[in-house]
């Protein structure tokens, strides 16, 4: 089904190509990790062998982690592959 002036199977291609982005940036964060921290970076307390090397590159404590994680996460909401349509909506 063609909407506007896309072609068919464009809103899939638009939809594969920000998870493709999505994961790339995923990876690319991952592998600038470097090197794990013995003691949290925020409260100075040790960080469990285990937990170094389930997550290589950990910077933080289970429970700074946490808090971290629970904090709301601000990113910019702009379809950059979206066709000039769903710009305008």
């Amino acid at each position: 089904m063609a909407g506007g002036w896309a072609r068919d199977g464009a809103v899939n291609e638009q939809i594969e190509a920000s998870i493709e982005d999505e994961l790339k940036r995923m990876q690319a964060r991952r592998r600038l990790a470097g090197e794990s921290l013995t003691h949290c970076a925020e409260c100075e307390e040790p960080i469990p062998e285990a937990r170094r090397q389930a997550i290589p590159g950990v910077k933080l404590c289970i429970e700074c982690q946490q808090e971290r994680d629970a904090r709301p996460m601000l990113r910019g909401g702009i379809n950059r592959r979206g066709s000039k349509d769903s710009q305008l909506k």
